[in-house]
């Protein structure tokens, strides 16, 4: 019986050994599934960032031509506000003559003495108000 003992160690040593050898295959199997699925996560990543990049070009190109326009337009009113300034300081000009008209025909009608007054013309008179190169006949 003493024999027996050796062929049983030896026997419980060939069977640690083939579980020992099914446990590192079943290792290195599992490893090789996770790196497979963690390859095809960084595969899927890749395309979505190359259609990230796709979409940011398209996006940088319209932003481009939207930033374009809007400088085109800017111009576009800076130079209609550059053709009507001298309308609008025309429209000044004029409002100061009506103003200083309006101010002389006010003070010339007030009586310099009591029981004086400015004498307007008859209706059937003309009158004529002559602004700038421009005359106005009533």
């Amino acid at each position: 019986m003493r024999g027996e003992p050796k062929e049983v160690i030896g026997m419980i040593k060939k069977v640690a050994a083939v579980v020992a050898v099914g446990g590192f295959v079943s290792l290195v199997f599992s490893i090789n599934r996770i790196l497979h699925k963690g390859m095809d996560t960084l595969d899927e990543t890749n395309k979505t960032l190359a259609e990230v990049r796709k979409s940011i070009r398209s996006l940088t190109i319209e932003t481009k031509q939207t930033i374009h326009t809007a400088n085109q337009i800017t111009k576009d009113v800076r130079d209609k506000i550059d053709a009507v300034d001298p309308l609008l300081d025309s429209l000044h000009d004029v409002g100061d003559i009506i103003h200083n008209a309006t101010h002389a025909l006010k003070t010339s009608s007030e009586p310099a003495e009591p029981n004086v007054y400015l004498k307007l013309p008859e209706t059937n008179q003309k009158v004529s108000v002559k602004i700038g190169e421009r005359t106005l006949k009533t």
